[in-house]
Formats: structure tokens, sequence, C-alpha cells
């Protein structure tokens, strides 16, 4: 993830503000908050300034993927050619679906907020809207998600418990 981050803030930065690359890399499916995050400390953001940039880019796909993502693969699967695709990510968003499924509302908050490969505020909107979890439910899970992911991410990429440890 690192060196996508870094392919980004160096890509980005050199046409648009520091603050757009970070709001655009949490947009992002893969890297979403982790990666806005990393991306603000090697841009040298303030973590106050970061925070609301990665939340809020990480949150505005969250709606629309539980909304439309069933209806758009279902179109999409009508073509041959998408059709593997679709039916890949659909499969890998199952495959992950277990303690989501079990647990349901914290289940999808842990998913989204414990940072590891795969998870996130994408994949968890997928699976959410696959298992078919009621929205608001999903959409809060989802928030708790995050903020526990920008708890973990905020320690990690400014190392804030080195800090607070000193």
């Amino acid at each position: 993830m690192t060196s996508l981050v870094t392919w980004f803030t160096t890509t980005l930065g050199a046409y648009i503000s520091r603050e757009l690359v970070i709001f655009i890399i949490s947009m992002i499916p893969i890297l979403e908050l982790r990666g806005g995050l990393l991306a603000a400390s090697l841009l040298q953001v303030p973590i106050t300034t970061a925070i609301p940039l990665c939340v809020i880019g990480n949150i505005i796909p969250i709606p629309f993927i539980l909304l439309f993502i069933r209806q758009i693969f279902k179109w999409m699967k009508r073509f041959r050619i998408f059709r593997p695709l679709i039916e890949k990510l659909e499969n890998r968003a199952m495959n992950k679906s277990g303690n989501v499924a079990k647990g349901e509302f914290w289940g999808l908050a842990l998913f989204v907020g414990i940072p590891l490969p795969g998870t996130g505020a994408w994949t968890g909107s997928l699976i959410a809207a696959l298992l078919e979890i009621d929205i608001k439910k999903a959409v809060i899970a989802e928030l708790v998600g995050i903020v526990i992911a920008t708890l973990i991410m905020s320690i990690v990429s400014y190392g804030l418990l080195g800090a607070v440890i000193h």
C-alpha cells in the first residue's frame, strides 16, 4: 500500500493541493482512509486537517455502493466481458463476509475498522449490500468502523503512540 500511496502523492501532488490529494486517496478502493492518512503523514499535513479530509473522503462512496452496487453488478453481468470480473468481486466479498454475517453490526464495524488488506468501507459496503443488511444499520456500522480505523491509522501514520509513551 505504501508504494501506491507514494505514487499517488507524487503524481497527483504535482498538479493539485496536498489536501485534495489526501481527499482523493481516501475515496479510492484499497487505499481508502488508511492510504489517505499515510499520504497526509508523508505530505506533512497536520493531523487535525488530515482526519476530517480522510473521513469525509472515505464516507462519500458508502451510500452509493449500498444503494446501487447490486443493480450495477446485475446490469454488468449481462455483458459476457464483465461477467467474470463481477463474479470474482462478488465471490471475494462473500468469502470475507463470514464474520460480518454472524455479527452483522459489530462484524461489519470491525471489518471496516481493522486495517487489514481487503477490508475497509468499500468492501464492507459491498458485503453489506450483497448480504442485504439494513441500510441504516450498515451505514452506522461503517461509520463506527471508520472511527476505529481513524484511531488506529492515526497512531500508525503519525506515530502518536510513540509521542504518548515518551
